[in-house]
């Protein structure tokens, strides 16, 4: 009896526990959040750019190899969260127009405006085929809806779209981690610890060149407008002071001198 219950026990080791790491902390986290929190993570990154749901993806893919996740559920859910994300910022769009949506993604940390106008010549080009094909593109897919809701493209189609994009992208990525499940898991059971590191390594170097890259284009962005202001304003001022100059000069009696004088 109790070597049929060490037995049974040893079978119900959860399989992310056996990795070592970064690695094996990120399955045993998905593991417990579930598919809802594969959906959550997808909603978050439409937010949050930096964060992309092809590192999230492929682990619920993984996850759903062994058995401990449903794959279709996962698949449902990161779609839906897609497709809430791309909502929230159509409604965006749609409720405070260009100027002051283009104001409002200025304004937020590590987000600048050529986003937003990239994402808009984007729609601009292509239309409700930009939705669908913008779905797959990192970054733009985060602002690919903002335009949409300026536009007030039908929300009907819109969602269309979103779906169609979301849910391949999600099946690509998703489905890469469940077929590739076979090749990865010795692997892993074997280097977890080594590629934990690798992947902190790797992660932290995309974050550091991301917010880098990031706060010198807004520095290099704020020097050329500061740059445009000043040299508004001396022009503004040169042109000033010729105008005061020259109300001066009218306002100036001309003397005569003794030859001016009539005989």
């Amino acid at each position: 009896m109790n070597l049929t219950r060490t037995a049974q026990l040893a079978t119900d080791v959860h399989p992310a526990a056996e990795y070592d790491g970064f690695i094996g902390w990120v399955l045993s986290l998905m593991e417990t959040l579930g598919e809802v929190g594969v959906g959550i993570a997808v909603l978050v990154e439409t937010f949050v750019p930096p964060i992309p749901s092809e590192a999230v993806l492929p682990g619920a893919g993984f996850l759903a190899y062994e058995g401990r996740m449903n794959v279709w559920l996962a698949w449902t859910l990161a779609t839906l969260g897609a497709i809430i994300g791309a909502w929230a910022w159509y409604g965006i769009g749609y409720a405070f127009g260009r100027n002051r949506t283009r104001a409002i993604v200025g304004a937020v940390p590590l987000m600048e405006h050529e986003d937003f106008d990239r994402a808009e010549a984007f729609f601009a080009r292509w239309g409700g085929t930009a939705v669908f094909v913008g779905r797959c593109v990192p970054l733009v897919r985060s602002f690919i809806s903002i335009p949409a809701g300026i536009e007030r493209m039908n929300l009907g189609k819109f969602t269309w779209y979103t779906f169609a994009g979301s849910g391949l992208w999600n099946a690509i990525w998703i489905g890469a981690g469940y077929i590739a499940g076979p090749a990865i898991e010795p692997v892993l059971e074997q280097w977890s610890g080594v590629l934990s590191k690798l992947v902190l390594v790797a992660i932290a170097v995309l974050v550091l060149w991301f917010v880098a890259a990031r706060l010198l284009r807004l520095r290099r962005v704020r020097a050329a407008n500061r740059a445009a202001q000043d040299a508004i304003e001396d022009a503004v001022e040169t042109v000033v002071e010729t105008v005061t100059d020259r109300e001066i000069g009218a306002d100036t009696p001309v003397r005569r001198t003794s030859d001016d004088q009539p005989n």
